[in-house]
């Protein structure tokens, strides 16, 4: 190509739990436009990974907007409006101004919203749906927790996946994806999508890819590009259980110039291997009790427990209650937790350090919770909950970047437990969250952690074990205790299910 590639930039990133009840509003988005879109170069995210090929190649870059939020309930639908009303501007002036060469987008895959179960299907659609970007080459990034549909194959050009969970790739994901697209304006050629969905839905603690069955996955995904020259990327999906949508569930999906033949069998290959090993994405927790017996068994620290029905990185309130009532009730000394509650924050308004009050703790934001916990507590230190993260590949940093507000934040202690009391709910990808607050982790016997395997880049370097439990929330691992309604069925492990030969295979190729 002899003219200067001129590349959209957009991005829409949320992960829905659809199990919350509370709504995701549009002041829970951090909305970047325009030259703040550009300022994200050097953020570690998923657009400064793009940033990095569009500099290296010398593209012109026409920045829209993106719209991030944390992971929470469905997302109003006036959101999603809002945000295509700026896109669509956008994309028409950029058109407007020719040449347009392609579009780039930094995507999660499992958004939803009060009236749209597939957003970003729908978003998709709706580009091609504009004159002029009929055909635009249309690549992205999307994580490996989304909820991959027909829509976001058939309208894209190549969507490439996270590999790793803990998601210490995206930003690798998005120059991956972005390296596709440069191939594709330098051989002018446009390659389609391929995907299929198995009949198998796993919890976020099933898809560990250090472990079977996300490990043999991702390796026969890696042959399948090494041995098919014209396949240009593969992606394993494990999908969103928290979302109750048709497309929930394990997929998979290419990008590739070969024949529709050599696709199919391709997706098949990852199929069989998912059906064989669908028992093993469906993990074992202790009972919570049980696991703090054994605890009081041992020397050493720090232990954590591990608490995924209360997972902030995937939807949780982060409020949840029953790891602390298990410290006090077992009266486990040297003990740290985290409660997202900024009520509670509030309480210490004005104390000083050493000041007691008696204030009333977490369990406001899931109806399956036990309730608030009345404490007697002593302050430790406030602070405004601003950190820089330490590993810019902490799980967190695709769409977060390297620095986080958890705003106003209180250190308590209570009966011997160490309580740290946030205002913004904040993953517990990294230890930086716990040294802003001059909390050195290493130094505590137990520490409950929000999360199902994201925080374990972070917390394994430091652990003398963990123990996963049971307990109830919107996140846990037993996905048959769940009400789903529009979930395709049959599907396992809800379901009895006979072997699908070729997963749900579908010939979904890019009209890009």
């Amino acid at each position: 190509m002899s003219e200067t590639p001129r590349i959209l930039l957009g991005g829409f990133f949320h992960e829905t739990n659809t199990f919350v009840s509370q709504t995701t509003r549009l002041e829970h988005f951090a909305i970047r436009r325009d030259q703040a879109l550009l300022d994200r170069a050097g953020d570690g995210s998923t657009v400064d990974g793009f940033l990095e090929v569009a500099a290296a190649k010398g593209w012109d870059v026409v920045p829209v907007c993106e719209y991030t939020a944390l992971p929470a309930g469905p997302i109003e639908h006036t959101v999603f409006e809002a945000f295509w009303k700026e896109f669509e501007a956008g994309l028409q002036a950029a058109l407007a101004d020719p040449p347009l060469h392609a579009i780039w987008l930094a995507l999660h895959g499992a958004a939803v919203t009060t009236d749209c179960e597939d957003l970003e299907g729908a978003f998709l659609r709706r580009i091609r749906s504009v004159p002029g970007a009929e055909t635009l080459p249309l690549f992205g990034v999307f994580d490996l927790h989304a909820n991959f549909t027909d829509d976001m194959a058939r309208h894209a050009t190549g969507l490439v996946g996270y590999r790793e969970n803990p998601h210490i790739d995206a930003r690798t994901a998005a120059i991956r994806s972005a390296e596709l697209l440069d191939r594709s304006l330098r051989e002018s050629v446009l390659p389609g999508m391929y995907s299929c969905r198995v009949p198998l839905i796993w919890p976020p603690t099933g898809t560990d890819t250090s472990a079977s069955p996300m490990k043999d996955l991702e390796s026969r995904a890696r042959q399948i590009e090494a041995e098919s020259p014209g396949i240009w990327s593969v992606s394993v999906t494990g999908g969103f259980s928290f979302s109750d949508v048709h497309d929930a569930g394990v997929a998979f999906n290419l990008v590739t110039t070969g024949e529709e033949t050599q696709a199919k069998v391709a997706l098949a290959s990852l199929s069989d291997i998912a059906w064989r090993l669908r028992d093993r994405g469906q993990p074992e927790e202790w009972s919570l009790d049980a696991a703090l017996e054994d605890i009081k068994s041992k020397d050493g620290g720090p232990w954590i427990i591990v608490e995924p029905a209360d997972n902030i990185g995937g939807g949780g309130p982060g409020d949840c209650t029953s790891v602390l009532r298990g410290l006090l009730k077992h009266e486990v000394g040297n003990a740290l937790v985290v409660i997202a509650d900024a009520a509670a924050v509030a309480a210490f308004d004005g104390a000083a350090p050493g000041e007691t009050r008696c204030i009333s703790v977490g369990g406001k934001g899931s109806d399956l919770d036990p309730g608030p916990v009345d404490l007697i507590a002593t302050l430790v230190s406030t602070t405004d909950g601003e950190f820089d993260l330490e590993d810019r590949q902490s799980h967190m940093v695709a769409s977060q970047g390297t620095h986080f507000s958890m705003e106003q934040t209180a250190v308590v202690r209570a009966q011997g437990v160490t309580i740290m009391l946030t205002s913004r709910k904040t993953p517990p990808n990294d230890l930086a969250q716990l040294r802003s607050q001059g909390l050195e982790p290493a130094s505590f016997t137990v520490i409950g952690v929000k999360a199902a395997v994201a925080h374990r880049r972070a917390y394994n370097k430091i652990a003398a074990g963990s123990y996963t439990v049971t307990t109830p929330g919107p996140c846990t691992s037993d996905l048959k205790s769940l009400p789903y309604r529009n979930l395709r069925r049959p599907i396992y492990p809800l379901d009895h299910v006979g072997y699908p030969a070729a997963g749900e295979s579908s010939k979904i190729k890019g009209e890009g």
